[in-house]
């Protein structure tokens, strides 16, 4: 079914005879109709996050599964969860179609694999969340994994561009921001592509958050793995618990570089070891943590 991810863009049928600056405005107008898309959904994205939130909690983990571009991105969001947030290795699991191609002509055909996409949720278990994201949300390879979750009685999420297609009706959650035709015609990494961004940004960053990975709006659960990382960490200690520079640098070194550690050692003025336990009795949350210790 060709959706509207598929349909001409009536808008710009005359696109290659416009001169360069009336093409590059024409892409960037349409463009701008793409956060009006994604707001509109914006219940379906807490949903979303909802379900993400009690997998991870409970000790499930996210699989998504996606080809192309949609699959891309939804790579490029899960590898920024662990540096950014200091989330653990196999807490987000991305599946490529055709990730073992040889070539990209290989990649690209591997999406029309329905029965790859069933194998690749065989490692799926019931507190898990399988999250398949398609532009046009009719990969056969997403499809194949998203039916083999429903089966295994996994939460399923569909990430589209393409609110009537067949599966968003099959699935748990459908997040599916309606961006209308591409300025070309099935271009998915124009318009869609820029939507599906925003969803993953606003489902992994907000369940992030509700999973205390932050305080306030400072990214707290940080790995200050490289210089530009460990100058973000004091300074949000010098911000949250307002620390001198050097002050900062004594304290994350004495927490062993483990910014809530160093972060609740510093508002609460206790020791590392009692900054560790009160995080571990609140799940990782400094505010959680705060409230297990006497106030300073």
């Amino acid at each position: 079914m060709a959706g509207s991810t598929e349909s001409v863009n009536e808008r710009t049928r005359d696109l290659d005879l416009r001169p360069t600056e009336a093409i590059v405005a024409a892409l960037l107008d349409e463009e701008r109709r793409v956060p009006d898309a994604v707001a509109a959904v914006a219940g379906q994205i807490a949903r979303a996050v909802e379900a993400v939130v009690s997998s991870l909690r409970g000790g499930g983990c996210l699989h998504s599964f996606g080809a192309g571009t949609s699959g891309r991105l939804a790579a490029l969001d899960a590898s920024e969860l662990a540096p950014t947030f200091g989330l653990s290795d196999g807490s987000v699991v991305v599946h490529l179609a055709g990730d073992g191609a040889p070539d990209a002509r290989g990649r690209e055909a591997a999406e029309d694999d329905e029965a790859a996409g069933r194998a690749a949720a065989g490692v799926l278990r019931p507190l898990d969340v399988a999250l398949g994201v398609s532009a046009s949300g009719a990969t056969p390879y997403v499809r194949g994994a998203l039916v083999a979750a429903q089966r295994a009685r996994v939460t399923t999420i569909l990430v589209s561009c393409s609110p009537d297609c067949p599966l968003g009706r099959e699935v748990d959650v459908h997040v599916a921001p309606d961006t209308g035709a591409e300025v070309l015609a099935g271009s998915t990494r124009l318009k869609a592509g820029t939507a599906t961004k925003l969803v993953l940004n606003a489902i992994s960053t907000t369940a992030m958050i509700r999973l205390g990975r932050t305080y306030g709006n400072l990214m707290v659960g940080l790995d200050p793995t490289n210089a530009k990382l460990q100058g973000r960490a004091r300074r949000i200690l010098r911000e949250a618990a307002g620390l001198g520079e050097e002050e900062a640098r004594e304290l994350l070194a004495a927490a062993s570089g483990e910014v809530p550690t160093a972060l609740v050692m510093a508002l609460a003025g206790v020791g590392a070891g009692r900054a560790r336990a009160a995080l571990a009795d609140g799940d990782g949350s400094v505010r959680r943590a705060l409230t297990r210790l006497p106030a300073r």
